[in-house]
Order: C-alpha cells, then sequence, then structure tokens
C-alpha cells in the first residue's frame, strides 16, 4: 500500500488493517514514495515521512514499514518496486497492490501500467457512495480482470483486480496540513506519536504547541 503518507492518518491506518483482516494476511506493508510522478512533489522528505509510517504502526504488528522507495535513487513508479519486491519474494508469491478507485481509473498514465498485473494482483478501495465511470480501456480491463472471490487472489501470483468497500473515513493529509498551518490541532485525525513528531520537527508550519 504505497502513498505520499504527508502526513499519514488515520484513514491510511484504518484503510490497511481492515484489508490485513478481511483478507486474513499476515501483514499489509505501507510504502512512502520518495518521489512521486504523478502528484505534487511533497515538502517533507521521503526520510521524515516514513518516520512517521513507522511511528504509526509501533504497535501494530500486522503492519509493516517499507523503505525501499525512499532509499531508492530512482523515481517512484510502481512497476518498478514491483519489480524490487518480485526479486525478493520470487515469482510464485502472490502480491497485492492496494490502489484508491481514482488512482485505478488512472492507470493508463502510469509507466509501464500494461505490466502491473503481470507483477501483481490490484485491489480498488471504493468509497461508499463513489460513482464507477471509467474509460472504456478500463472497462475492459475491469472485465478481463475482475474477480469477486478473495481467495483467488491465494492461487496465482498475479494478474486479478477485485473491489472492496471500507469503512468510510472522509480523512486527508491536505485537511491536516491545513489544520496545523492555521494553528489548530489534529489530534484524532492522525496517532499521536505522529502529532509529537510533527511538534518536534515543527512539520507543516507548526509554530507553537496546541
Amino acid at each position: 500500500m504505497g502513498g505520499t503518507f504527508d502526513p499519514i492518518h488515520n484513514g491510511h491506518l484504518r484503510t490497511a488493517l481492515e484489508i490485513k483482516q478481511w483478507l486474513g494476511v499476515a501483514q499489509v506493508t505501507l510504502l512512502p514514495s520518495k518521489v512521486p510522478v504523478h502528484r505534487q512533489q511533497p515538502a517533507r522528505s521521503g526520510e521524515q515521512r516514513l518516520a512517521m509510517v513507522k511511528l504509526s504502526i509501533a504497535d501494530e504488528p500486522g503492519l509493516i514499514a517499507d523503505d525501499r522507495e525512499v532509499l531508492s535513487d530512482e523515481a517512484s513508479y510502481s512497476v518498478l518496486t514491483l519489480e524490487s519486491l518480485r526479486r525478493e519474494v520470487g515469482d510464485t508469491t502472490p502480491v497485492c497492490m492496494v490502489l484508491g478507485m481514482d488512482s485505478y481509473l488512472s492507470l493508463p498514465h502510469w509507466e509501464r501500467w500494461q505490466e502491473l498485473l503481470d507483477l501483481c494482483h490490484i485491489l480498488v478501495v471504493k468509497r461508499p457512495g463513489w460513482v464507477y465511470q471509467p474509460c472504456e480501456l478500463m472497462q475492459q480491463i475491469s472485465r478481463r480482470h475482475e474477480i469477486t472471490d478473495k481467495d483467488k487472489l491465494f492461487n496465482s501470483p498475479a494478474g486479478h483486480v477485485i473491489f472492496r468497500e471500507l469503512t468510510p473515513l472522509s480523512i486527508s493529509a491536505t485537511q491536516i496540513r491545513n489544520l496545523i498551518a492555521a494553528d489548530q490541532s489534529p489530534r484524532y485525525l492522525i496517532p499521536d506519536a505522529v502529532w509529537d513528531f510533527i511538534q518536534q520537527q515543527k512539520l507543516y508550519g507548526f509554530e507553537s504547541k496546541i
């Protein structure tokens, strides 16, 4: 489960935990990007965002932080990350990449996107009330690869798309950054350990302890 995590918040964490419990897997990996290629560059360093991820999951053994993109000298293309994972886990282990619906629908704009389903399954997180309006190309991709039985994810290493609706938590990193810049507390939107780190590091325009 990748992202800028700028900062990581309870929406990210709840999504990761619900996916772990729904799939019945040992862990879900949170993988902060270093240089995202499809969105504005974060002002916080990869090391700072990785530190916040680690702090946020310190007491949850089922969630793991992965530093490969932060430590890489390359841009954070998902296909490169998946190739790195494949070298690590081999060709037969199922790997599932978690995407929000907006990211999934934008796949044709991604680097080497046609290769993604050769490297992984894709789990698309749906927000309640979302109207699914894919372009014709993504309709074809979904028809070709979509499954509804989650157990099929474990029968092959890659190639399936599955959709899952999770608990709606309308939290955004932008909202949190704006609150802090306005000298308001983001507590209960982010873990306390992350809020402490933000204050200590004076991130997001934080000036005085609230």
